[in-house]
């Protein structure tokens, strides 16, 4: 099993980029490689040594690995649209975006695609925090609360959104540990500012965000 690890992680360290050129929202999606679905450590190993890193190596990541996060936190999983984090009635009330170096982008489950939405290095106007600013790649998790609300209270409906985030996000995190990449959950930020900074509908509030990269010694 350790062998056929490092055999992926080899693979997925030598794999292309993201493309270098800017975003554009009109520009055609990103095909995103297709996730590993088998192999890797022990869940129970992932879950022993995942911790919080808040200090990365400027290395970017591949599209592999970065198609491995994307897939892990809201990937499709089965012919009905089952993802891999649950969701009260499979209603799936989260959105997935990614800022890069080279943009900003909308992760789109049910193809398995980045779609462009702005050309801009958005990571710095997230947030105010350092860990934010300096990763290579942020991830945004953001919720539809309004959508959640309809014919429950308002309150339910909160409450079942931020814990899909959660689930989301706990994937993310494993996954990230699984890669031997570092990453860390920020849940201390403002809402409205983020929204701003990354041109959300007003439909769509952020909850998280998750800095990741390769870790400093």
């Amino acid at each position: 099993m350790r062998n056929l690890f490092l055999c992926i992680l080899l693979a997925l360290s030598s794999a292309p980029l993201l493309p270098a050129q800017p975003a554009d929202p009109a520009a055609p999606a990103i095909v995103l490689p297709a996730p590993l679905r088998t192999g890797g450590i022990s869940l129970n190993e992932a879950l022993a040594t995942r911790r919080s890193v808040r200090a990365f190596e400027s290395t970017k990541l591949t599209l592999p690995e970065l198609s491995q996060l994307l897939w892990s936190a809201q990937g499709v999983t089965s012919s009905k649209g089952q993802r891999t984090a649950p969701s009260a009635h499979a209603k799936y009330f989260l959105h997935l975006y990614l800022a890069l170096p080279t943009g900003f982008y909308e992760y789109i489950p049910a193809t398995h695609l980045l779609q462009p939405l702005s050309g801009k290095d958005l990571r710095a106007t997230l947030s105010t925090q350092d860990t934010v600013k300096n990763a290579p790649v942020v991830f945004l998790i953001a919720g539809e609360y309004d959508r959640a609300s309809q014919g429950i209270d308002r309150e339910t409906a909160l409450r079942l959104v931020n814990l899909e985030a959660g689930h989301a996000a706990q994937n993310l995190l494993l996954q990230a540990t699984a890669l031997k990449l570092g990453a860390v959950p920020v849940g201390g930020i403002d809402p409205k500012q983020t929204a701003q900074a990354a041109s959300l509908p007003a439909a769509i509030t952020p909850i998280y965000l998750i800095p990741a990269g390769h870790p400093k010694p």
